[in-house]
């Protein structure tokens, strides 16, 4: 796993903000183990960025509706990395879209990389990058403490189902993770 890399999903202002319609509940226990993480894989850390598009398309124009909130350009503080873990942030990967892996991710990270993901939200971006960069050919570990959900009921369904992917997907603490590594 040495050479394996960390992808940090959406730990965005938009998500910890206790007033955002998107909050992860959870968020701020999960970010205290994406810092662990990011500090152990230093420079093979990636962190990704949801931001809207300027022009939704398709069924992005009504869940935009639903979330009008939401439409403001990349740069808004909203879409910031949250503070404690900016400056951990060496590389960072946007998408308009819920799952990260595409051209963009695997430029940074390689053709079927060895991945260990973290994140926001576990039952959204999280699920849909990680289910993505699997049928690729991404060999995928997630750490479900330095995961957060919609809710506490929606984490676990969504660490299940990707469970359920094994062994594609394997699912590891962040403390069995960091002794993996210093091994």
């Amino acid at each position: 796993m040495s050479d394996a890399w960390l992808v940090a999903v959406d730990m965005q202002e938009i998500f910890r903000d206790r007033s955002s319609e998107w909050v992860a509940p959870r968020f701020d226990e999960a970010a205290v183990n994406v810092a662990r993480l990011a500090d152990a894989f230093g420079p093979r850390s990636v962190f990704t960025r949801f931001v809207a598009p300027a022009r939704p398309a398709g069924a992005w124009q009504p869940y935009y509706e639903q979330y009008p909130f939401a439409l403001q350009p990349p740069e808004a503080a909203l879409y910031k990395i949250a503070d404690a873990l900016e400056p951990l942030a060496h590389t960072t990967v946007e998408a308009h879209t819920f799952g990260k892996w595409g051209p963009d991710l695997e430029a940074v990270v390689g053709e079927q990389p060895d991945l260990v993901v973290c994140g926001v939200a576990t039952d959204c971006c999280v699920l849909s990058t990680v289910l993505a960069a699997a049928d690729a050919g991404a060999c995928v570990t997630v750490v479900p403490d330095a995961c957060a959900g919609s809710s506490d009921d929606n984490h676990a369904k969504a660490v299940a189902v990707m469970a359920l992917y094994e062994p594609l997907v394997s699912i590891l603490g962040t403390d069995e993770l960091l002794r993996t590594l210093a091994a």
